[in-house]
């Protein structure tokens, strides 16, 4: 696996970096200036939470929960960009949409007290699984590699995905577990594919190819050379009969 060049390194962080700007942005700003940056998260099944889709993932709400999802987000995003460069994007927007889309569609609400899903957790769960799906359906040992690094280092995440804790969109979590599985399927004959192992040609005796056509060759002149045999000729003698009765043929050669 090829090293991090400077210049490539800072070519791939800088969308993650980019995001990260962002959302640290947004929460400084709703913090110094003390707004309700929540009602901008996704509430299902509403009609005014479909903003949620776009603006949930750059809403947190305290410093811990910005801070958890801070390094999860700049390395599997880098992870991303690096590795599957010429899919990068399109991977990133569908898992971005899908999983905003079905948490909208799937996430629990309340009648009374609507419920609000914020933070970029859900797009974790859809980069690591996305990172982790990708090298397996490819079967590209490298990627693999990555996929084993993926479930080291954010195995643990899985349980995030379980009703254990109600204060936690662990909706968010699944639905983002869910698409970057399908966007890690959808995306698997595109961008880096296994090598394709090219088997040599068997070894060729070209001494004996070329014996071999020599005595073909001899053979062809001897056959054009060798005189024919004289056809088989038939001469026929008539003799006249001295009676009446029929003549008589000799075939003698």
């Amino acid at each position: 696996m090829k090293q991090f060049p400077l210049k490539e390194l800072i070519s791939v962080t800088l969308y993650p970096i980019i995001f990260l700007v962002v959302c640290w942005g947004v929460f400084i700003a709703g913090e110094v200036m003390q707004l309700d940056l929540v009602k901008f998260g996704i509430s299902p099944r509403t009609v005014s939470g479909l903003k949620g889709i776009a603006f949930a993932p750059f809403i947190h709400g305290d410093l811990n929960h910005i801070l958890n999802n801070s390094l999860p987000i700049l390395i599997l995003g880098t992870m991303i960009f690096y590795f599957y460069k010429t899919i990068a994007w399109p991977s990133v927007l569908w898992i971005y949409l899908i999983s905003g889309f079905w948490l909208w569609v799937g996430g629990r609400n309340n009648e009374i007290i609507p419920v609000f899903h914020i933070g970029a957790s859900t797009l974790i769960y859809g980069f690591s699984t996305f990172l982790f799906f990708s090298g397996v359906f490819r079967k590209h040992k490298q990627l693999m590699m990555v996929s084993a690094f993926v479930v080291f280092t954010y195995g643990s995440i899985t349980w995030g995905i379980f009703p254990f804790d109600k204060t936690v969109s662990w909706e968010g979590h699944l639905f983002g577990s869910v698409s970057g599985v399908l966007v890690a399927f959808s995306f698997r004959k595109d961008g880096p594919q296994p090598a394709k192992i090219e088997w040599p040609e068997e070894e060729r005796d070209l001494e004996a190819e070329y014996n071999n056509q020599l005595a073909m060759e001899q053979g062809m002149k001897e056959m054009e050379n060798e005189p024919s045999s004289d056809p088989l000729k038939i001469i026929y003698h008539y003799k006249e009969s001295s009676g009446t009765g029929p003549s008589e043929v000799n075939d003698k050669p």
